[in-house]
């Protein structure tokens, strides 16, 4: 999207480069994520900035629009609801498929998540990338001019709320074998705060604790959650001391009500240019002739787990739950990012905060994607080159 920098990195890109680089990221903890490393940063033209700047605002200010909540109740009923909601989302996450429509590249919403992503990785991820290619100095991640040290102070400021690190935890299912586990480590890192399994925690009374290195019990007074709830309830196996739908005496960074509020089930409540004509199942009058030019979605999956990119008519028909799936048109994306052996598809994922007396969301940082398959997603791009997860960057 930015010629000059695709013909540098291009010019300067060579497979030894590649493995120094992921060597020096498996370096910092002695451990290699498990997920794909993206060969290059995804260079964003003004152009596209402002597009999805546009398109997110766009999102914020459904999210943002009184009687929100009551819109989205409906989304906690089918769902667990955990008491102590604050009164917004802390963390916002906002997917755009990198798409063409009439012959112009434009943003198109594919999914938007109130639930935190690799916040902490990413900006490791940037620095690892302006060490390899120094050239990179001139760009940013960053969309509202600020730089590394204002980044983490913000995103200490929303996880921590001025708490004492020791009393803020990191929430996760078997941290250790996570995808983001790297994030996990970074996050440790760069903020403070201990990474604690969700089968560690101890309740007596209203309160939980975990135990510190030394063995001593500590009270936990945030809770800084990456726990989804899709796989916590597939996990029969695990036995917790405490239930999130609890009444517990301690903060959420990251209420997990929000992760059901903003997902897939307000896409059907966006109108405009930078959004999918998208269909709640239950709601759905005629199944489309052309279902070839449509995708099935459950609302609450993560990672793409139970999507239906060939959707038949008997696909829909066997839908017991109908509220629980939504009916989204396919997008055109367009091979975008020039690779040594022709383009690539991508997705831009903006990341958000929303610190507890703001007014709205600020957006900070990104994550991109890259595919050559039919989808983004691990499954429809294994054996191939110049894909996986990366970042974008802007001209400063």
């Amino acid at each position: 999207m930015i010629p000059k920098y695709r013909e540098l990195f291009n010019a300067q890109f060579t497979d030894k480069k590649y493995q120094e680089f992921k060597d020096d990221i498996a370096s910092d903890f002695d451990y290699a994520p498990t997920f794909r490393l993206g060969e290059t940063p995804f260079f964003i033209s003004n152009e596209l900035k402002k597009q999805l700047t546009e398109g997110c605002n766009e999102v914020i200010a459904l999210i943002q629009k009184d009687g929100f909540k009551e819109l989205t109740n409906k989304a906690l009923e089918l769902n667990i609801k955990v008491p102590n909601e604050d009164e917004h989302t802390t963390f916002l996450a906002i997917d755009f498929g990198i798409c063409e429509e009439d012959g112009v590249v434009i943003p198109k919403l594919i999914e938007v998540q109130g639930f935190p992503t690799l916040y902490n990785y990413q900006i490791n991820l940037y620095e690892k990338f302006r060490k390899h290619y120094p050239f990179l100095n001139e760009l940013t991640p960053f969309i509202n001019n600020i730089n590394t040290e204002e980044y983490l102070e913000i995103l200490k400021e929303v996880i921590c709320n001025h708490h004492p690190e020791e009393n803020v935890i990191l929430l996760e299912i078997e941290p250790e074998k996570q995808n983001t586990k790297i994030d996990f480590l970074y996050c440790h890192k760069d903020i403070g705060i201990p990474i604690v399994c969700v089968t560690d925690v101890i309740k007596k009374g209203r309160q939980l604790f975990y135990k510190n290195i030394n063995g001593d019990l500590v009270l936990v007074k945030r809770i800084y959650n990456r726990v989804i709830f899709d796989e916590l309830n597939s996990r029969t196996d695990l036995k917790l001391n405490f239930s999130f739908s609890d009444d517990l005496d301690l903060e959420w960074a990251g209420h997990p009500n929000w992760f059901f509020r903003i997902s897939k089930f307000i896409l059907p409540y966006l109108k405009g240019k930078y959004f999918i004509e998208t269909t709640l199942l239950s709601d759905l009058i005629v199944i489309p002739e052309d279902l070839e030019n449509y995708v099935l979605k459950p609302l609450f999956s993560f990672s793409g787990s139970g999507v239906i990119f060939h959707v038949k008519k008997e696909d829909i028909e066997a839908v017991v739950e109908k509220e629980l799936y939504i009916l989204q048109k396919k997008v055109n994306y367009i091979p975008i990012v020039q690779s040594p052996d022709g383009k690539v598809k991508a997705e831009v994922r903006v990341l958000c905060t929303w610190k507890k007396n703001d007014v709205s969301p600020t957006l900070l940082c990104n994550l991109v994607r890259l595919s050559r398959g039919e989808m983004i997603g691990v499954k429809f791009n294994k054996d191939k080159d110049w894909v996986g997860g990366t970042l974008g960057l802007f001209e400063s």
